[in-house]
């Protein structure tokens, strides 16, 4: 009793730093779990949305919210994320264990759910900066590996069947994300547009009816997968925001994008000596994927390319919330801007470059 009764007494100063008034979160969770002492430490990650660590007494969880400016009502839905996590957990597919989702957007600012926090490392850099060629080899297949156990877990007996649309997927991803784009009324990035153009008339009918529809991650990279080095195995996926019913060859292109750029454009691998570091190339990282996914259709040209198109619009919206936020920051802007240009700069040359054979 006495314990509750420090804990509740414990001294709660609002952190600047969490852009919230953790004293509101605190009470919220006392309703809930108990009276416990709280802290609130932001991270790295979570560029989309806003992502804290939340300590609440010994548990150790990992809170993640929407952004204070949203640019389009189709986005940071963080509450398809908590609804994915929850058909996926206790499945084989490594993810946290989702623990509340509150739509009471007067505790932080906006809506909010709580997740376990689970351990391993996590990398900024796809190049996995700081392991050996052989840990950082059997990194990148267990991510194509995990990738392919997403795309067959069985989403109908999982409650998604009506989690997205199967049919018509790229069609309407592209319509979607080309009216994200124009709404952006960005000028300086002329190849987007003609991404925008090449796409809308490339869709191959074969690849859009629906019959190998499963669950997209939609931002399935390394910056969202936590690995158990000691064992070269993925720990945890995240971030799936972007979430669906579609194409799964979708995420596979867009696992795929560092290979195209280069170390100064998002991490690309462009110009590194993949086989001393122990990364494979983009062919041999298909191969991975399709041996833990056998049937699987081959990648195209189009799926690159729409996922570097997906990619650009992506950033661009990263740059404009940035510009437009309370507290912005132009460096990080700038960034994102230059980054978009990248990625549709990338794209274009995809269609000429890539051998779909």
């Amino acid at each position: 009793m006495a314990d509750r009764a420090a804990a509740r007494l414990a001294p709660r100063q609002p952190l600047p730093t969490a852009g919230f008034d953790p004293a509101r979160l605190a009470a919220y969770l006392d309703g809930r779990f108990g009276p416990a002492a709280l802290s609130v430490e932001p991270t790295e990650g979570g560029m989309s949305n806003p992502t804290f660590f939340v300590t609440y007494g010994k548990r150790r969880m990992v809170l993640r919210k929407q952004p204070d400016v949203t640019l389009s009502p189709s986005a940071h839905r963080i509450d398809r994320e908590f609804k994915l996590l929850c058909a996926l957990s206790g499945s084989d597919i490594p993810v946290p264990a989702p623990v509340l989702f509150c739509e009471d957007g007067g505790i932080v600012g906006t809506p909010f759910y709580l997740m376990e926090r689970l351990e391993g490392e996590v990398f900024a850099d796809s190049s996995m900066p700081g392991l050996s060629p052989q840990v950082r080899a059997g990194c990148f297949r267990a991510m194509a590996t995990t990738l392919a156990a997403i795309h067959a877990f069985d989403w109908r007996k999982g409650g998604l069947e009506t989690y997205g649309k199967p049919a018509n997927f790229f069609e309407r991803q592209i319509a979607g994300w080309t009216a994200q784009w124009r709404s952006f009324g960005i000028t300086d990035n002329p190849a987007l547009d003609e991404l925008v153009a090449w796409l809308a008339g490339n869709v191959p009918a074969e690849s859009d009816d629906g019959a190998a529809a499963a669950i997209c991650h939609g931002d399935y990279r390394v910056a969202n997968v936590m690995f158990d080095t000691r064992r070269a195995a993925v720990s945890g996926v995240f971030d799936w925001e972007l979430s669906t019913i579609g194409h799964p060859l979708a995420d596979v292109a867009f696992n795929l994008q560092p290979w195209f750029l280069a170390p100064d454009e998002n991490g690309g691998f462009n110009g590194l000596d993949l086989a001393a570091l122990g990364i494979p190339t983009a062919r041999e990282y298909l191969e991975m994927y399709y041996a833990a996914a056998p049937g699987s259709q081959r990648l195209t040209r189009f799926h690159i390319a729409f996922a570097k198109f997906r990619a650009a619009v992506g950033l661009s919206g990263v740059a404009l919330r940035n510009e437009t936020s309370r507290d912005p920051d132009p460096v990080a802007g700038r960034q994102a801007r230059r980054f978009a240009i990248a990625y549709a700069r990338a794209g274009l040359e995809s269609i000429t470059t890539w051998d779909d054979a």
